[in-house]
Parts: C-alpha cells; structure tokens; sequence
C-alpha cells in the first residue's frame, strides 16, 4: 500500500493534475477546485423531452426539437456550453489537456445516473473521429470521456463498431442544414460486428444534432433499436450554438 502511494506521490510531482476548470495545478485530493467545482454550469431549468437543451418552465420541446425529426430516441448535456465550458474543452480538445477526459468523465457519470437507469445502454460507443484528425490530436476526446462513464457504471465500451469514414469540414463554422449536408455519408459500421440493441453515444458538445443523427442513422440501419446520447455539454435556446 504505502509502494502505491509513494507512486502516486511520484506522479503527482512529475505531473500534477491540473483543474479543467482554471487549468492551474488541483489540490492533491482532488481532480478540480473546490470553488472551481461551483462554477460549472450545471443544468437546473427545464429541459427540452428530446435532447435535454435547457427551456423554459413548460416548455416540452426546444424549438429547435419542433422542427427537426431526430433520429436518436432521447439524449442529454450535462452542462451548459457557456464560456467556462467553452474555455475547458478548448483544453481539452485542442491544448493536449487530455488527461481533462477523466475528471469530466467521472462528473458526467455523477449526474446522469439516474439517466443510465431509465435508458439502460447495452453499450456505450463514442463519436468517432476521422484517423487523419486522431494523428493530429493524438486522441478521441469522446472516448476519453466515455472510458470512466463505462468503467463506473459497469457499461461495455465498444470503441470499434462506428467508423468515421470520411473527414468533414470543422462542424462549428456550418450552420444546422450545412452541418447535416457535410456529415452525409461521414460513418459507417464496421463488416462483421455485433450491432447492441440499445447504444448510447457520448460526445463532448451538443449543438444541433446533427453529428448524434448521422451516428444514429448509421447505427440504426446496421441493426440497432434505440439510439440515446449523452454529452458533456449542450448549448440552449436562442443561442449561437444551437
């Protein structure tokens, strides 16, 4: 026991854990700051029936939700995407900060227990990314995400059944049907693997849907009966995200 900790001690020196949040060095007992924890936008309004955007009280659908068919069954963010996330998956995503994958993880796991219990995934399976984008980054910060979220809950990870085939244009600069247009035909199932009956895939940024669609249609036609998401964060009503 005390070798293990004396490992730990070790590792922490070398390379201490830094907060996702204001990406300083975390207290030793902890992955984030006390008062850094506070700042996360977690999500207490109303939220949309179908992909969990916030909306106001009564509210049963999101606008964006009324207009679109999704392919998807339901699907939730844990937080809302505003400036603190926006700061912590740029980090994570484009500054090497993938050792953020755990701690985000672990608190998406935190809050949507509850969510696992009412869809009960067979599996959960990433967003993939495109191999000349994962040379580039050095890895899927989706399936970063999904790797405590699988370990904690006991939920298969399946990392080799969603392929992406094609590499897209950055999906942040299109708008919603630019979006949809540009991930036509951009995944495919893998020859010869059991297709889950009931997948969850994980994400780190719902906007409008159409990367969760396009994974969803593609699982759905390989054999699958219900497609859910969950993502770190999701943009609200009325905002530049959506």
């Amino acid at each position: 026991m005390r070798g293990h900790s004396l490992k730990e001690d070790l590792l922490d020196l070398l390379y201490p854990r830094r907060c996702p949040v204001c990406h300083g060095i975390a207290p030793r007992d902890r992955r984030i700051c006390g008062e850094c924890r506070k700042k996360l936008p977690v999500i207490t309004s109303a939220r949309c029936r179908k992909c969990g955007k916030p909306v106001a009280d009564r509210q049963v659908l999101c606008s964006d939700c009324m207009q679109v068919r999704h392919l998807y069954t339901q699907g939730a963010g844990i937080f809302r995407y505003d400036d603190v996330m926006r700061s912590t998956v740029a980090y994570f995503k484009y500054k090497g900060r993938q050792e953020y994958g755990e701690t985000l993880g672990k608190l998406m796991l935190e809050s949507s227990r509850d969510l696992l219990a009412l869809w009960k995934p067979d599996a959960l399976i990433p967003v993939p990314v495109h191999a000349a984008r994962l040379a580039e980054r050095g890895y899927n910060q989706a399936e970063l995400l999904a790797a405590p979220l699988s370990e904690g809950s006991g939920i298969p990870l399946v990392r080799d059944l969603l392929l992406r085939e094609e590499r897209t244009k950055a999906q942040k600069k299109l708008g919603a049907e630019d979006r949809r247009r540009n991930l036509s035909g951009a995944f495919r199932c893998a020859r010869g693997k059991a297709v889950p009956g009931r997948i969850l895939l994980i994400d780190d940024i719902y906007t409008t849907g159409s990367t969760v669609d396009a994974c969803a249609g593609t699982l759905l036609k390989a054999g699958a009966l219900q497609v859910f998401f969950l993502t770190l964060c999701i943009g609200g009503e009325n905002t530049a995200e959506n």
